[in-house]
C-alpha cells in the first residue's frame, strides 16, 4: 500500500512541469489525499511563470488512472459521509483541474493503458490527450451506481457526437485508442514504446511557441465555445489584453523579419 508516502510526483524540466500520479499498486487511483496534493501542484503550475507546459501521467505499465478509489468511497459510506454530486466544490482539492476553469497554462494528458471514470474525466480535462495504442477509456460510472461527476458527463457529450457519447455515458462500455482518435477524442495515438517521444515532440512545440500567446488563445477558445460568433469577437480576455501589450508580441514579428529564433520573455 502507499501509507504516508506522496500520491504525486512533481517535476519540473525547464518550461515543462511534470506531473504523475504515483500509486501504481492501485491503478493511480485518486483518494482524497491526490487531490489534495494536486491541487497544490495545479496552483504552484499557474503560479510559475518558467512553467509553460505540464504534462499530467500515471506511474507504471498499466494505468493512467483508474478514478475514484472506490475502497476509500466504500469506507466514506460507512462513516455516513454524504456521497458526491457534480463538482468538487467542498471537497478536498477544490478546485479540482476537472472544474478549475481558469488555469491558463496548457495541460497535455499522457495516456497509456487505463483512463477509466475520473481518470478519463481528468484526461477530457486536459487541452490535449496523446496516447499509447494500449489505451483504454471508460466512464463506467452507470454500472456503478454513480454518475461521472467530475465533468464526463458534461463534456464527452461537447467533445464526441451526442448519440456516441451517450452511448458509452449510458453504458459504461469501454473504448480503444483507435476509436477515441478516430472521433478526435484525442490528439495522436502512437505505439507504445513512441508514446514518450511523441510527448517530448507536443511539448517542445508547445514551449517554442510565445507563452502568451498560448496562455490568451486558450482563454480565448475555452471561453467562447458556447457564445455567438459575434459576441466572441467583442468580448473582452484578460490575456489577450497583457500579450497585445507585451514585448513578446514585438519580438515574434522582429525575429521573424531578422530571420532569428524568438526569445520569449513572457512580459
Amino acid at each position: 500500500m502507499t501509507g504516508d508516502r506522496e500520491r504525486v510526483r512533481y517535476e519540473k524540466d525547464g518550461h515543462v512541469a511534470r506531473v504523475t500520479l504515483d500509486r501504481p499498486e492501485v491503478l493511480n487511483a485518486m483518494d482524497l489525499r491526490t487531490h489534495e496534493e494536486l491541487a497544490g501542484i495545479w496552483d504552484d503550475v499557474e503560479a510559475d511563470d518558467d512553467i509553460r507546459v505540464a504534462v499530467l501521467t500515471g506511474a507504471g505499465e498499466r494505468a493512467f488512472s483508474v478514478g475514484q478509489d472506490l475502497k476509500e468511497r466504500a469506507r466514506l459510506d460507512r462513516r455516513g459521509v454524504p456521497p458526491t454530486t457534480f463538482g468538487s466544490r467542498g471537497q478536498p482539492g477544490w478546485p479540482r483541474l476537472t472544474d478549475r476553469f481558469t488555469l491558463s497554462k496548457p495541460v497535455l494528458a499522457r495516456v497509456h493503458g487505463y483512463a477509466l471514470g475520473g481518470g478519463f474525466e481528468l484526461a477530457l480535462a486536459c487541452d490535449l490527450i496523446i496516447a499509447s495504442d494500449q489505451a483504454v477509456f471508460a466512464l463506467p460510472e452507470a454500472r456503478l451506481g454513480l454518475v461521472p461527476g467530475a465533468g464526463g458527463a458534461f463534456r464527452l457529450v461537447r467533445q464526441l457526437p451526442e448519440r456516441i457519447a451517450m452511448g458509452y455515458l449510458l453504458t459504461g462500455r469501454r473504448m480503444s485508442a483507435a476509436t477515441a482518435v478516430h472521433y478526435g477524442l484525442v490528439n495522436e495515438v502512437v505505439p507504445a514504446d513512441r508514446l514518450d517521444a511523441c510527448v517530448q515532440q507536443w511539448t517542445d512545440d508547445l514551449v517554442r511557441s510565445a507563452p502568451l500567446s498560448v496562455r490568451a488563445i486558450k482563454e480565448a477558445a475555452g471561453k467562447s465555445v458556447d457564445m455567438p460568433l459575434e459576441q466572441a469577437f467583442t468580448t473582452e480576455y484578460g490575456w489577450e489584453e497583457r500579450r497585445r501589450r507585451s514585448g513578446d508580441a514585438i519580438e515574434g514579428v522582429r525575429a521573424f523579419a531578422e530571420k532569428r529564433d524568438p526569445v520569449w520573455t513572457g512580459r
